[in-house]
């Protein structure tokens, strides 16, 4: 093969990895963003209360933090495309037992597309910082955006598809298996394509000690990207019904929290943007605050102008909030092996903290009849992520302190000799 041919093939094998992400990335939102808009009519048909809805939320964070330190070790023997399609695979079978209505189908295909999820949350990262190491601002954009734009879709067409056009809500939920489905066609051919150019599998390298769970940096990161998701799924499972008993129609709701996640998308370019910074301290506590914001909006006004202006807020927010998370992952981190590392660690945590969320604010909402307590914690979240944000922006890597600690270690060594 000449050179220029082999200049093709690369060029044409790392297109279909960039096609193979953003597809990926369509199926990392939508079957949750999906539950939002219909859990007053999935709670008043299956005659749940609002904590028991807002566990529809919760189960897939759940999931994500037991699935996160799992997923390295099966990348690592497996390759990361072979686990992405079975996460796919799982993926699908959670979202068609979810639309089966009774109760156990209805969790219990929550739990597995919460499984599924997880998988591709740990795996894309690691997979980014290894195929596209100098441009990991840029790609966890281009899967964001990808990922927003379909969770917004989601969010806005799930209520008319099951009331305006008939189908109820089982069907309403169940669409969403065909990107899922798209995901695994797609993925087995670029493995077979990889596979007869005798390319090496992607692998994702596994934690080798805990040095990671030492970190103050990697703390920082991993609570950040908690209590961002925290914030997120707290909108996407309660910012329709918060509206709706604000005097909004359950359509209008729908579309203003599909909205929301629409005017976030030009935010999650802010990667971007932080990858020419030295600190994304300050950028990180700016949309912090905006969520701040947002969130007060909806506590101290309920007029048509303060909710679409405090959606706005919230949305733009939400947008950057995650990308940049996610950014973080690569910038926080000098190699493939540390990024693995961290995106394991800060998954499994930052999601299990995420996942008391909706449940917590749903519980609040039942015992409090109101919204009021609920948004105030909020408020609390918000001022919360904006200090950890700062300490997850400063310009070092994890691999700086490793660095530390071994000289520490070093010269208390010396210390003991003596």
């Amino acid at each position: 093969m000449g050179i220029y041919q082999y200049e093709d093939m690369k060029r044409y094998n790392q297109f279909l990895l960039v096609i193979g992400i953003v597809v990926i990335a369509f199926n990392l939102r939508a079957a949750i963003t999906s539950v939002g808009p219909l859990a007053n009519v999935i709670g008043d048909d299956m005659g749940l209360a609002s904590w028991s809805v807002g566990i529809l939320t919760s189960l897939p964070l759940v999931a994500f933090g037991v699935m996160s330190p799992i997923a390295p070790k099966l990348g690592s023997r497996y390759s990361n495309e072979v686990v992405l399609i079975a996460g796919m695979m799982v993926l699908l079978a959670g979202i068609l037992a979810r639309s089966i209505p009774m109760v156990p189908f209805l969790f219990g295909g929550t739990v597995l597309i919460g499984l599924g999820i997880a998988v591709s949350n740990v795996l894309l990262p690691g997979v980014i910082k290894e195929r596209f190491p100098n441009r990991v601002p840029l790609m966890t954009s281009v899967y964001s955006i990808a990922m927003g734009f379909v969770a917004a879709l989601a969010s806005g067409v799930s209520l008319p598809l099951a009331n305006t056009a008939g189908l109820g809500w089982e069907v309403s939920l169940a669409i969403w298996a065909l990107p899922a489905a798209a995901g695994i066609v797609i993925w087995i051919y670029f493995v077979k394509q990889r596979r007869s150019a005798n390319e090496v599998s992607v692998h994702y390298v596994a934690a080798s000690d805990v040095r990671m769970w030492k970190s103050r940096l990697a703390w920082e990161v991993a609570v950040f990207l908690g209590l961002q998701a925290l914030l997120y799924y707290v909108i996407i499972a309660w910012l329709p019904v918060i509206l709706q008993d604000y005097g909004a129609s359950g359509g209008t709701a729908g579309w203003m929290l599909s909205y929301a996640q629409f005017i976030g998308l030009p935010a999650s370019l802010l990667p971007v943007v932080a990858g020419k910074l030295k600190s994304q301290s300050g950028l990180t506590v700016g949309i912090c605050l905006l969520a701040f914001a947002g969130t007060a909006g909806l506590l101290f006004g309920q007029s048509n102008f303060i909710m679409v202006t405090s959606v706005t807020l919230l949305g733009i927010a939400m947008g950057g909030l995650f990308p940049l998370s996610l950014a973080f992952l690569g910038m926080r981190t000098s190699d493939a092996q540390q990024a693995a590392e961290l995106s394991g660690m800060a998954q499994a945590l930052g999601y299990f903290l995420a996942a008391l969320g909706p449940i917590f604010i749903g519980f609040l909402n039942d015992i409090t009849m109101g919204w009021e307590i609920p948004l105030i914690m909020m408020l609390f979240v918000s001022l919360a992520m904006a200090i950890v944000g700062f300490g997850a922006g400063r310009n070092r890597t994890v691999g700086d302190e490793f660095t530390e600690m071994a000289e520490r270690d070093d010269a208390n060594a010396r210390e003991d000799v003596r």
